[in-house]
């Protein structure tokens, strides 16, 4: 097994979706059978001027996940699909080089100039040591609050000070980090405002009550990936999961006819549409939206 780098776009079409899978020609076939079983990250190239958002804008790694298969695409001749598990988004994308550091070796020459022949492949095995810098990097606000919770109080009688740390592969499956950088990433792809109210209210200490739901439930497989959240307002979120409100391909609210109170009607947006992120790379995806419609929607 070996971990890669994957590139792909960050607003991919219906069939190819990274939390799902990845598409590729049979070139990288053997790069990427050495990485079922194992992790990869998702690189996303440069942009054209046209797609360019808040979301690091180009060439940065945006994601994590695991491969756990490989099928052949039975529509298109010599491609196949690498299926993943466990996807997670960065809380931050990781620029290729970052403070004159080039993540991954392979990608720089002897002359310090960037090799454009390694760049240029869609699929790279990656060192272990280099994996771990990028996923560092990644979520490095969700690793400091990790750091911090884990500092001793003052005044209290304790071991030094060592930073907190836990192997990479036991975090990235971990419900409880997973839900916080889930979290993290859904309220600021929407500003801490619910997508079906408008309202943003931030509490005494100044955090937001705005809370992060999955569109289609990891319970049902869901991935933990912000295309498959929304950021809800308590109520909502739970109508939300009951079933009791949906949101079409169009982004328009749809209500279970006479399972919805007419108090509860007031709260949503009056164009009935949901306020979407500014960054289209974090919009709603309709796989998601249609598993929502099909299996939870009570109308």
């Amino acid at each position: 097994m070996s971990k890669a780098v994957l590139t792909t776009k960050v607003t991919p079409g219906y069939k190819d979706l990274p939390e799902v899978r990845y598409h590729f020609p049979r070139t990288y076939l053997n790069q990427v059978r050495q990485a079922v079983g194992d992790y990869i990250l998702y690189y996303e190239p440069r942009r054209t001027t046209v797609e360019l958002s808040s979301f690091g804008g180009r060439q940065s790694y945006f994601g994590v996940a695991r491969v756990v298969d490989l099928v052949e695409d039975k529509d298109q001749a010599d491609h196949y699909y690498a299926l993943v598990d466990d996807y997670l988004d960065f809380d931050r994308p990781v620029p290729f080089v970052e403070g004159g550091h080039c993540y991954e070796s392979a990608l720089r020459k002897s002359d310090g100039s960037t090799n454009k022949g390694a760049f240029g492949r869609a699929v790279r095995l990656i060192p272990d040591a280099e994996f771990d810098q990028i996923w560092k990097a990644g979520f490095a606000p969700i690793l400091g609050e990790e750091t911090s919770r884990h500092q001793p109080r003052q005044f209290e009688i304790s071991e030094p000070t060592v930073p907190f740390e836990r192997p990479i592969i036991e975090m990235t499956i971990s419900r409880p980090f997973r839900e916080r950088s889930f979290m993290y990433n859904v309220r600021a792809a929407y500003e801490n405002r619910c997508a079906m109210t408008g309202l943003r209210l931030i509490n005494g200490g100044g955090r937001p009550e705005v809370q992060a739901a999955h569109i289609q439930p990891v319970a049902e497989k869901g991935p933990d990936s912000v295309r498959n959240g929304l950021a809800l307002s308590g109520t909502v979120h739970w109508m939300f999961d009951r079933g009791l409100i949906s949101i079409g391909d169009d982004y328009k609210i749809l209500t279970a006819e006479n399972h919805v109170p007419d108090d509860a009607l007031r709260l949503l947006n009056h164009s009935r549409t949901i306020n979407l992120p500014n960054d289209t790379a974090f919009y709603p995806n309709a796989l998601f939206l249609k598993f929502h419609r099909d299996k939870i929607f009570k109308g």
